[in-house]
This record gives structure tokens, sequence and C-alpha cells, in this order.
């Protein structure tokens, strides 16, 4: 009962630490679409001038690209968790608030990746959507067409937080480790957004691959122009 009572405390903290970094970075560390598409274009070398342009090219070379981008958030992540992972336990809050950060960053750019932008409400609560999905939650769509994105993307992140929550206090107990912390923090922190940026990426990717055959079956059914014969012109 004595164990109990610290680990809800800390999962209290851990949830509200989750829930305030998910909120700063849905309202002040946005990927910027338009810089972010240059970077496909020259770091990634894809031919496209605009996102539409991803639904031509082969959803092998999207994949490529969306792997290369979780792995380069794994890194960021892993380097930010053994800076704070010096500290121990007592700078798991600054760290959950960063790696929040970084997580929703690499979610955002796997969205563009795959073609879908983030500028109209519905678009914003889709991308929160996705987000639950890396978390493991499930958010029916139900819940969306009745509240405006103001009230619905609070709910999704508190219940993102309080699931995340229960995980972060099951494997950041190492972090109480002496010496270890540091190795212990980069390691969590890069399998971290390694879960959340692998699922995020199959959401997206299922969805894309819905758009791209739901497109090739309405040109299938599209009604051919009846030319007459040059005789009856």
């Amino acid at each position: 009962m004595a164990d109990a009572q610290p680990k809800s405390w800390l999962r209290g903290r851990v949830e509200k630490t989750l829930v305030q970094g998910l909120t700063r970075a849905y309202s002040t560390v946005q990927v910027d679409p338009e810089k972010f598409l240059l970077q496909l274009r020259t770091a990634y070398r894809m031919p496209i001038s605009g996102y539409h342009g991803v639904y031509s090219l082969d959803i092998g070379e999207l994949d490529v690209v969306a792997d290369e981008i979780i792995r380069s958030g794994m890194k960021l992540a892993a380097l930010e968790g053994a800076g704070f992972g010096l500290g121990g336990l007592i700078t798991i809050f600054p760290d959950l608030g960063i790696l929040s950060a970084i997580t929703m960053r690499t979610i955002q750019k796997l969205s563009l990746v795959y073609g879908f932008q983030f500028n109209t409400d519905h678009e914003i609560a889709e991308l929160w959507i996705a987000a639950a999905s890396a978390a493991g939650v499930d958010i029916s769509r139900e819940l969306l067409e009745k509240e405006v994105v103001n009230k619905f993307v609070p709910r999704v992140i508190q219940r993102i937080a309080a699931r995340a929550s229960t995980e972060v206090v099951e494997k950041w107990a190492g972090r109480v480790i002496p010496l270890a912390s540091s190795a212990i923090g980069a390691a969590l922190n890069y399998w971290f957004v390694r879960a959340w940026g692998g699922r995020a990426k199959a959401h997206f990717r299922e969805r894309h691959a819905q758009l791209r055959q739901r497109a090739h079956e309405e040109a299938l059914v599209q009604p051919v122009p009846h030319i007459l014969p040059a005789s009856n012109r």
C-alpha cells in the first residue's frame, strides 16, 4: 500500500506534465508546412510542388522518408533523454515536456509526408486522432462530429496523457538508478518516439492507401465520352 501511494502521486504528476507538454505542442511548436515542403524537396529529394503531389509517388518512397523522419526524431529524443537523465527521476518532468514536443512534431511531419495537412479544424482534429492512435488510444469519430476542435483536442490530449502516464511510470522507474540514469533516459526516449512514430506512420499510411484506392475506383467508373463516327458528324 505504501508503494501504491507514491506511484499514484507520480502517475498524477506525469499525466499533468504530459497534458501540459502536448498542449504546448498543439499551440506553439507546430511544424511549418511550407518550410517542411521545402525540406522534403531538398533534403529528401521528393519531386513535388505541393502536398497533393505525394499521391503521384510510389507509396514505398513515402515509407522511406517516413522511416527517416522517425529515426531523426528518435535520435533527437535520445540526446535529450541522455542530458536530462543525468538528473535521475527529478528531471523526468521537464524531460517529458520536451519529449512531448519532439513526438508531436514527428507525428506532424509524418502526417504531411502522407499528404495530410492540418490547416482546417477538421484536419487538426484528424491529426490528434492519429496522435491518439500512436498512443494506443481509440478515439471515436462520433466524438469529433459532436464537438468543435477547441473542445475536442483538449479531451483527446487528456486521454493520451492518461494512457501514456501508466506506461511512463512503469518504464521510467529505472531512472532512479545512479550513473545509469542517463543511458536509461536516452534508451527510453528513443524507444518512446520509435513506438509512437511507428504507430502514427501505420495510421497515416492506411488512410493514404484508402484515399488512393478510392481515387482509383472513381476513375474506373468515369463515363467515357461518346464520339460519333465521322460520317455522322
